[in-house]
């Protein structure tokens, strides 16, 4: 095969396919007397493959997989793997913790009016200091007065509850702050609960990527 043959298989250009042989992504090709490359099945496999890992794992993991195969590091291609299967694990652990905690929050708590933070950590059975890490952290952003004191209002409370929850389910930070930046500015309870599911489908295509992408690699495993 030409590298126009592979790349246009996969709407790519010659230089891309080109480019993912030198990064390690697709195994040598051998090369004409001329210096052309020559690409096999084996090399249509190994591209039909990263691309179907970019769409399950993203770019960067599929990158680290496809050089580990190449390199004879399976155990370190499958360990990458696991971990992506882990992190689509701890999403939805977090979604359906959300969405049980916020059967704890009516819509007026919802939509208080502003509130400084003493009372508001008071309310959520909470120290001052916990409410200003989690800013530092990026999960809470309140406003300030006039004074520079913290104002928290609509959906401050709301997040605050979910925080709590979620930390003392275990989940980490960098998750939590992954789901509040969707959920960031949605305040009718309605619209939260379509943002929770328009999540959970897109968990629900992710995992299915990955299968596409586990039945690819293994084809190309199989070449090998």
């Amino acid at each position: 095969m030409r590298p126009i043959d592979l790349a246009r298989a996969h709407g790519l250009s010659t230089q891309a396919v080109r480019n993912y042989e030198d990064a390690g992504l697709l195994p040598p090709a051998a090369r004409t007397p001329s210096g052309y490359r020559q690409y096999t099945r084996r090399h249509e496999l190994a591209l039909g493959a990263f691309v179907a890992l970019v769409a399950a794992h993203g770019h960067p993991t599929a990158c680290a997989i496809m050089v580990a195969v190449n390199t004879d590091r399976l155990d370190d291609a499958l360990d990458l793997i696991d971990r992506g299967h882990a992190g689509l694990v701890t999403a939805r652990a977090i979604v359906d913790a959300v969405e049980i905690s916020l059967r704890d929050i009516t819509f007026r708590e919802w939509d208080r009016g502003p509130i400084s933070i003493g009372p508001l950590a008071h309310q959520l059975g909470l120290q001052p200091a916990t409410l200003r890490r989690w800013e530092a952290d990026g999960l809470l952003h309140p406003g300030r007065d006039r004074q520079g004191h913290r104002v928290y209002v609509a959906g401050d409370a709301r997040d605050a509850h979910l925080i709590g929850q979620l930390r003392r389910a275990g989940h980490r930070i960098a998750d939590i702050r992954t789901l509040l930046d969707e959920l960031r500015g949605t305040r009718d309870p309605a619209q939260v609960t379509r943002a929770l599911a328009d999540r959970r489908r897109a968990l629900n295509a992710r995992s299915r990527a990955t299968l596409t992408a586990a039945a690819a690699l293994d084809r190309y495993l199989d070449a090998g």
